[in-house]
């Protein structure tokens, strides 16, 4: 069966499941704690025999109940009905809480599949394949469209976790990730910048044997705080062959703001939440339910603030190896805030070279009102001149209209970005922008010019909006639409914002 077709049934069967009330990601979750299961009993068969280890059922404490059966596929496969369903659920909870990559695959896995006849379906389903045997890049492609499915469930969320791969392809494409060096995400989501670097290594590179095994055990490293997104990261990374199911889990659980790393990086790849404030539910003296900000008050920060992008970026520059580079997925907000968000530019501008930020246009993410641009950086030793000498901007944003459905983003659309970028030598860059030519979209900027800002602002544009002049070359009505709907939830999140922060004053 072609990779096409088991995407289409698997999903095919999701849309069944709706009908019972199972979301496109508890569906997603479900089929993630089955197929690990069952590789898993692959592996420890011929010609593996690799003698993976699965702990009995265990009691209320976590403790094996001597003589319970072991939470094994083939003990799965043997069951239907309510024994079925019991024995499920028990092995989901007693896997949980075992060490390593197994017990982050589980845990806090549920069984959200109430009806023991559909969980029989998808467990025939998957035990119809022999997925040892499948090809990685296969495993990977197919396990990737069920994620992109999910992420274009809008009302579920998902698609904050879900980076268009155009666009992590097209970062990856510029930085260009050499073999024996590292690559870190802080937030890494469901694993896109991970796999696209892997994608990149693989296909530019002979590598040699310890290569393969460096870019396989010790390549990456991330942080991801939501177990669900987490989990599928973990099992995303290890259908496209990296990782291993017995070793510890290269995706951390744990906030990765909380503190400063233990080691730095080579290259740091990543798209934060979108999300502009730090906080946590709490409640308060009348049982009533309130948001509180959360500032990171750490000594490796310029600035302390609650504002969740700033603190992101001011990570990770502590991320980075002193020839470390970055490339960031960052919103409007971060190019302009006063306060912090000043302080905060002036000194990357000093500490790093930025030497390249992508404006990005609207519709291309699934969550909505997103303005958002790509920051390129390299690390630099301390030093008493602004690294920063100017700053190019590509502007795809003005005049570029895209939806998820009609119009998605593709490569190809930033393949003009990609050529003016010159990977191979980026101190001969040409501009395409001239007196002559007020539409090229590829300008720079000097260090001194975007000082002498207000604010020191990097909100930069220059290329004129042909639809406040030419109304006769307007974009389709569907796509103005999507437009006029991301322009007003941007607008109402910046209004959340304010209201929050006069409310909050009150109280003082």
């Amino acid at each position: 069966m072609t990779e096409a077709a088991i995407v289409s049934k698997i999903w095919n069967l999701a849309n069944v499941m709706r009908h019972d009330g199972v979301g496109y990601g508890d569906y997603l979750e479900q089929i993630t704690y089955l197929l690990f299961l069952k590789m898993v009993d692959e592996l420890n068969k011929p010609p593996y025999n690799r003698n993976l280890k699965l702990p009995r059922l265990k009691d209320a404490e976590g403790k094996e109940v001597e003589g319970a059966e072991v939470c094994s596929w083939e003990n799965l496969v043997s069951k239907n009905g309510a024994e079925l369903e019991s024995f499920y659920i028990q092995a989901l909870r007693s896997l949980g809480t075992e060490k390593g990559m197994l017990g982050q695959i589980y845990v806090k896995s549920q069984n959200k599949i109430q009806d023991p006849s559909n969980l029989q379906r998808i467990i025939t389903m998957i035990g119809k394949e022999d997925w040892s045997l499948m090809g990685a890049d296969v495993k990977g492609t197919i396990y990737e469209g069920l994620l992109e499915k999910n992420a274009e469930d809008t009302k579920s969320g998902a698609g904050q976790y879900f980076t268009p791969r155009a666009l992590i392809r097209t970062m990856v494409a510029c930085v260009q990730p050499k073999p024996m060096k590292t690559v870190i995400d802080p937030a890494c989501g469901s694993g896109g910048f991970f796999l696209a670097a892997y994608d990149w290594l693989t296909e530019n590179n002979k590598l040699d044997k310890d290569e393969k095994m460096f870019l396989k055990n010790s390549t990456f490293h991330g942080n991801e705080i939501v177990a669900s997104t987490r989990r599928m990261c973990l099992m995303n990374l290890y259908l496209h062959g990296i990782g291993e199911i017995d070793a510890e889990p290269l995706v951390k659980s744990n906030d990765a703001l909380i503190a400063a790393e233990s080691q730095t990086y080579d290259y740091i790849l990543a798209n934060p939440p979108f999300g502009k404030k730090s906080g946590m539910t709490v409640t308060n003296e009348d049982g009533d339910i309130e948001k509180e900000d959360i500032s990171y008050n750490r000594q490796d920060f310029w600035e302390t603030t609650s504002n969740k992008q700033l603190n992101f970026l001011q990570h990770i520059k502590s991320l980075m190896k002193i020839d470390g580079e970055a490339a960031v997925v960052l919103p409007d907000n971060v190019l302009f805030e006063g306060g912090a968000g000043e302080e905060i530019r002036k000194q990357l501008l000093k500490t790093t070279e930025l030497h390249t930020i992508l404006r990005l246009p609207t519709g291309i993410f699934y969550a909505n009102g997103v303005k958002a641009n790509v920051l390129f950086f390299n690390n630099k030793p301390a030093n008493k001149e602004a690294w920063t000498k100017e700053v190019w901007f590509y502007d795809y944003r003005t005049n570029i209209h895209h939806t998820l459905k009609k119009k998605p983003l593709a490569e190809s659309d930033l393949s003009d970005f990609i050529a003016c970028y010159n990977s191979s030598n980026i101190n001969k860059r040409k501009e395409t922008w001239s007196e002559e030519n007020q539409d090229g979209r590829w300008r720079k900027y000097s260090y001194d010019e975007i000082i002498a800002r207000d604010k020191t602002s990097l909100d930069i544009f220059w290329v004129k909006d042909q639809s406040l002049t030419d109304l006769d070359n307007l974009p389709d009505p569907d796509v103005l639409a999507l437009e006029i709907i991301d322009n007003i939830e941007a607008g109402l999140a910046s209004f959340r914002e304010i209201v929050s922060e006069l409310e909050k004053s009150e109280e003082i």
